[in-house]
C-alpha cells in the first residue's frame, strides 16, 4: 500500500515539475490564419526549401496541397525537387542514424509538430514561432547557436543568413519603484530580410506546419457547424413530439 501511494504521489509530481519548468517561458502569440491561402503557399515553399532536406513529414503527402489552392502541376514544378510524385509522402533521403552521429541526435519528423508542441504555455503554433526567431549566437555550443525556447538545442540556425545574427545581451527594465536587468535577444549582424520580414516569413512557415498536423481542421469544423446546426432542429422535433405525447398526461 505504500509503494502504490508513492507511485501515485510520484505521477502527480512529475506534470507539476514540468509545469514549473516552463513557466519561465514566454511564448510570442503566432499570427496565424489558417484560411489564408497565399500564407499557406508560401509556407509549404519555406518547408520544403529549408525543412524538407532533414526533417521528413512521412504522414503528409504532397498532394493533399492541393487543400491550400495549388494544382498537381504547381506541386510538381516547384515544390518536388527529387523524384517523387504528386501523391507520395514528404520523406527524405537523410538516414537517421546517420543524422544522429552528424547532429547529436535525429531531426525530428514534423507532420505534428504543431500539435505535439502545445502545452500550458501556448498553443505549438507559439512554440514554434517563438523557437524559429530564438536562435542566438552561443561559442559554447558544438553548431555555434543555441536558443531562448530550447536550450541547449542541437539544431543549427539553418535560417540565419535571412534572419541575421542574434546575441543575448543585458537590457535595463523598469518596474514599479525599481529597474531590474534582463538578457534579452539583441541583433548583432542584420540578415538578408528585415526583422519585420523575417517575422512574417516564420509566420508563414508556422501556419503551414499547423495545416500540416490536420489538413481537414478546416473541414472537420464546417462539418461540426451543421452536426449542431441539425442537432438543434432535431431537439426542437423531438420536443415537439414530446409535448404532443404526454399532452393527456399533464
Amino acid at each position: 500500500m505504500i509503494k502504490i501511494n508513492k507511485l501515485i504521489a510520484f505521477l502527480l509530481f512529475v506534470p507539476a515539475l514540468a509545469l514549473a519548468a516552463g513557466d519561465h517561458i514566454k511564448l510570442d502569440r503566432a499570427p496565424i490564419n489558417e484560411e489564408d491561402q497565399a500564407s499557406l503557399q508560401r509556407g509549404a515553399r519555406h518547408f520544403v526549401n529549408y525543412c524538407l532536406n532533414c526533417h521528413s513529414a512521412g504522414y503528409m503527402r504532397y498532394n493533399r496541397l492541393q487543400d491550400i489552392g495549388l494544382t498537381d502541376q504547381q506541386i510538381r514544378d516547384n515544390l518536388i525537387f527529387t523524384g517523387a510524385k504528386v501523391g507520395d509522402l514528404m520523406k527524405i533521403a537523410m538516414d537517421p542514424h546517420e543524422s544522429k552521429n552528424w547532429f547529436g541526435v535525429a531531426p525530428p519528423e514534423l507532420s505534428v509538430i504543431a500539435r505535439s508542441r502545445a502545452s500550458a504555455d501556448g498553443s505549438g503554433a507559439d512554440w514554434l514561432y517563438t523557437y524559429l526567431r530564438g536562435f542566438y549566437r552561443d561559442a559554447d555550443r558544438p553548431s555555434g547557436w543555441n536558443n531562448t525556447v530550447f536550450a541547449n538545442v542541437g539544431m543549427p540556425h539553418v535560417l540565419w543568413e535571412l534572419q541575421g545574427e542574434q546575441v543575448l545581451a543585458e537590457r535595463k527594465v523598469r518596474g514599479e519603484g525599481y529597474m531590474k536587468t534582463e538578457m534579452a535577444l539583441k541583433l548583432d549582424k542584420p540578415g538578408k530580410l528585415s526583422p519585420v520580414e523575417y517575422d512574417q516569413m516564420v509566420a508563414d512557415l508556422v501556419n503551414y506546419l499547423v495545416f500540416m498536423g490536420e489538413p481537414v481542421r478546416t473541414d472537420r469544423k464546417t462539418i461540426g457547424m451543421f452536426v449542431l446546426i441539425a442537432l438543434g432542429l432535431l431537439f426542437v422535433l423531438v420536443y415537439a413530439l414530446k409535448k404532443e405525447y404526454w399532452k393527456d398526461v399533464h
